[in-house]
């Protein structure tokens, strides 16, 4: 199992109703990924964060629907906009000793292949994660 977190805070100018609009669709990319077998989206507490994601995803391969489903992807496109600080991690119990770096394999692919998210991404004012599109040349 890979559990993929997501931790973010929203820009001070954020309109609340575009933050419901983000969270609403974190929620939705958890009930219609195929490989998800649950999750959370909600407050982040104790932290320097506002909101907090974690999704528990099936295998590797599932990992990589779960990156370009088109639920994820409409979650980037009304969501990255609005975040000010951002950061993506992975934790798993797979066996594999290779299970990082293909985990950080995939995410690089997605960034290959999908440009609008990667400057997304890019653009964020802080953004700490696998593949950080923001530290590639």
């Amino acid at each position: 199992m890979i559990y993929h977190h997501n931790r973010f805070t929203v820009k001070a100018d954020a309109d609340p109703a575009a933050v419901e609009v983000a969270l609403e669709s974190l929620r939705t990319q958890g009930r219609e990924i195929p490989s998800v077998e649950h999750f959370v989206v909600g407050r982040d507490l104790g932290g320097e964060f506002e909101y907090g994601a974690v999704f528990a995803i099936t295998d590797i391969d599932g990992f990589w629907e779960y990156l370009v489903h088109p639920a994820h992807l409409n979650t980037d496109r009304v969501g990255l906009p609005i975040v000010d600080s951002f950061v993506s991690y992975d934790t798993t119990d797979d066996a594999d000793p290779e299970i990082g770096d293909k985990i950080e394999a995939l995410h690089a692919r997605r960034y290959a292949e999908i440009a609008d998210v990667r400057d997304l991404v890019a653009n964020l004012p802080s953004y700490s994660g696998a593949a950080n599109p923001q530290q590639q040349s």
